[in-house]
């Protein structure tokens, strides 16, 4: 069974940096897409990016040069590299695991706050 496991969220103060991890235990899939997505409170959970098992990326175009997604095959990890963050990018971050044969799972979140 495949379970996804967020982690690095926490409170961060407007301009600084925070990465958050999704690990990926279990069955592996050969092909899939992962992504990052976000959810702020009273909002609809927008996509924030996405990685590819053929190693390609994609990010919101609103958050390209400040968010990077990565992943280490070795490690089952993806990564959210997140940068000059803003009060705006308040919300619950979770990864997403779409795999052959219709599979389609999620962690369980990650809590971002950007406040001073």
């Amino acid at each position: 069974q495949v379970q996804l496991v967020e982690s690095g969220g926490g409170l961060v103060q407007p301009g600084g940096s925070l990465t958050l991890s999704c690990a990926v235990s279990g069955s592996k899939f050969s092909v899939y897409i992962m992504g990052w997505y976000r959810q702020a409170p009273g909002k609809q959970r927008d996509m924030v990016a996405s990685i590819s098992s053929t190693g390609g990326t994609d990010v919101r175009d609103s958050l390209k040069g400040r968010f990077t997604i990565s992943g280490d095959n070795a490690k089952n990890t993806i990564y959210l590299e997140m940068k000059n963050l803003k009060p705006e990018d308040t919300a619950v971050y979770s990864c997403n695991i779409k795999g052959l044969g219709g599979a389609d799972l999620w962690g369980q979140g990650a809590q971002v706050t950007v406040s001073s």
